[in-house]
């Protein structure tokens, strides 16, 4: 497995809707291993192919529970096929928005379906900080950012704040 570099705010690959996989190969797998040694070495609880110049629908989680069991899953063409009504905010960060962080209010329950790296069905109830994960990480399938789900004013003083950390 490989540590892959992690495409940042500004690279064009991360605003692209990403290609649904026709089929789960030994090229998606050794795709989905490489992503999570380079979520690991990161420090990340998630991980979309995009972020790693792949604009395929691939993403990974490893997320721990209340009680420190961690929740770890590969999706391949993973899709919401349920929202909760009720909603939280809570801090979100971003691999490729590396030290910007802010409140995003998200559905508190999902439910995603999707392939394995085997090429089984899933279908996963989440809530909490899995339902977070999971919707930021299909968020980045889709050329979503967390910051396009801030106010036009949090969205610019956050723009303002990760331009000037750039130049050091």
């Amino acid at each position: 497995m490989a540590v892959l570099g992690i495409k940042v705010l500004g690279a064009k690959v991360l605003r692209e809707r990403a290609a649904p996989l026709e089929a789960v190969t030994d090229e998606t797998r050794r795709l989905i291993g490489d992503m999570f040694d380079t979520m690991y070495e990161a420090e990340g609880i998630g991980l979309a192919a995009p972020q790693v110049g792949i604009s395929q629908r691939v993403m990974i989680v490893d997320v721990p529970d209340e009680d420190g069991v961690h929740q770890v899953h590969a999706l391949v063409n993973p899709v919401i096929v349920e929202s909760g009504s009720e909603t939280d905010k809570a801090t979100e960060g971003c691999l490729s928005i590396p030290g910007i962080e802010e409140d995003v209010t998200r559905p508190v329950r999902v439910v995603v379906e999707g392939l394995s790296p085997a090429a089984e069905s899933l279908r996963i109830e989440a809530e909490g900080l899995l339902a977070r994960a999971l919707q930021h990480e299909i968020d980045h399938l889709d050329g979503i950012l967390f910051i396009d789900r801030l106010s036009p004013l949090k969205r610019g003083i956050l723009m303002r704040k990760w331009r000037k950390k750039r130049r050091g």
